[in-house]
């Protein structure tokens, strides 16, 4: 590869071939995830508040999947790019028994903390019965969900990302037609003066849960489907089974993956901890910010993925030229376009958060608190693109010091602080997680610049 070199032309091309699919995607997903909210914004601030008070601790129970699909999408990506294309395929093979192991553990796992999980997190007596119930049903075909995501970054890495995508937006779409058939009840519409019925259950929170849980189950089985049978992986018998070799580096992989993510969700749930002292209003307030700022995530995050496959295949091909100019191309063209959504989110916090909710105080409140991220969203774009860069070369113990280390040093200390010993309230709390991301993004920038990446993942350094 060091023979054939590429240009800034040819790498954003890349760049732009892998990541436009996983923006569409992410774009869908995020309206989905607005259509959720906002039906059960219309329940009031309390049922927001219990759907958002178990998100962060889904996030939790999510982020062992992800961080071996992390692992998944290294070991792949640097053996395509080192052109050994059977133990791509055989890692490919080796994610079938990782997704069902994960899934098993952490389904299990879930189903077991539902019933306790509203009184740790200390929410009101009346948010516990539906807050209880929303988790254990939408963590349940938890299984299934380990497919579609592991399996999403097995095509992925493979430079196979528009099969994921169709199989994301089905998803998507199937919830949406779920959300409307079990959350509201029989109700009458006019069209064309004519007045139709449609169908409902009227299950309310429990129905938006049921309806997440069928489509993550019919997404995980079609994902199933397509990695025994898709024509360009072409995996045969002997590439599933057990290679122990694979796990291994799965694992060396993963690990620190996995603690990078468990010790940032755990964050997460203590943060949403504290944001649920300063009362049901604030805590609503925060859960729709959080879910109105995912919108304008969605060209760095769509970026990121890509990144780790094309930094990945840099490194298997011992090109570190082409790896250097992929992270920082791609770090300035995330910089670049979040700034232009932060100034977006920065003009219109008021319009984003009614999208969710007609309750006045909570709109306000989101609102001031959008403003604020929104100043900060270049510099949250470059972190995203470093968290790529260290996930596609297999070097995930540097996300993992510096994002632990800025969510507890940083976030959780000084909001406990903010909260518990100065009085103060949300807008303050915010502060405190504004100042955690532009830590954690300049520590991966200074780690990355030094070089000490290299040692760690046996980078080939080349003559000029």
């Amino acid at each position: 590869m060091s023979g054939n070199r590429m240009t800034y032309k040819d790498i954003l091309r890349d760049a732009l071939r892998l990541s436009v699919p996983v923006m569409l995607e992410e774009a869908l997903g995020t309206a989905v995830q607005y259509v959720d909210s906002a039906m059960v914004g219309r329940l009031g601030a309390a049922a927001s508040a219990s759907v958002g008070m178990t998100s962060t601790v889904t996030w939790l129970v999510n982020s062992p999947i992800w961080a071996m699909g992390v692992a998944v999408m290294a070991v792949i990506a640097r053996s395509e790019g080192a052109g050994n294309h059977d133990k791509a395929k055989r890692a490919a093979g080796q994610a079938l028994w990782l997704a069902v192991a994960i899934g098993l553990v952490i389904g299990t796992f879930t189903f077991l903390i539902s019933p306790h999980l509203p009184r740790w997190m200390g929410a009101d007596e009346a948010l516990h019965e539906d807050a209880s119930a929303y988790f254990r049903i939408v963590c349940l075909p938890m299984v299934f969900r380990a497919f579609l995501f592991l399996f999403g970054f097995v095509f992925r890495a493979m430079h196979e990302v528009r099969l994921p995508m169709r199989v994301n937006i089905g998803v998507n779409l199937l919830n949406v037609v779920l959300d409307r058939l079990m959350f509201f009840g029989p109700t009458q519409v006019t069209v064309a003066g004519h007045g139709i019925a449609v169908p409902g259950f009227g299950w309310g929170v429990r129905g938006a849960a049921v309806a997440t849980a069928v489509s993550y189950a019919a997404g995980g089985a079609v994902m199933l489907i397509a990695l025994l049978t898709h024509s360009s992986l072409g995996i045969r018998r002997e590439q599933v089974r057990p290679d122990r070799g694979i796990m291994r580096e799965f694992l060396r992989i993963g690990l620190p993956a996995s603690l990078t993510r468990i010790g940032t969700c755990l964050g997460h749930v203590v943060f949403a901890s504290q944001v649920t002292r300063l009362g049901t209003t604030a805590l609503a307030a925060h859960t729709l910010a959080i879910t109105a700022e995912e919108a304008f995530y969605i060209p760095g995050y769509g970026m990121q993925t890509a990144v780790a496959t094309l930094c990945g295949n840099a490194l298997g091909a011992g090109d570190e030229k082409r790896l250097k100019d992929t992270a920082v191309l791609m770090s300035a063209a995330s910089a670049l376009l979040m700034a232009v959504t932060g100034l977006i989110l920065f003009l219109v916090p008021e319009r984003m958060m009614a999208i969710f909710t007609k309750d006045s105080a909570v709109i306000a409140l989101g609102a001031s608190v959008l403003r604020l991220v929104a100043v900060s969203e270049p510099i949250y774009g470059i972190g995203i693109i470093l968290d790529g860069v260290f996930d596609g070369i297999g070097d995930t113990r540097t996300p993992l010091r510096c994002s632990v280390s800025t969510m507890w040093g940083v976030r959780i200390l000084f909001t406990w602080i903010c909260v518990n010993y100065l009085g103060l309230g949300l807008f303050a709390v915010w502060i405190c997680m504004v100042a955690n991301n532009v830590c954690k993004t300049l520590s991966e920038a200074v780690i990355f610049m030094s070089g000490s990446w290299k040692k760690r993942t046996g980078m080939i350094v080349e003559e000029a």
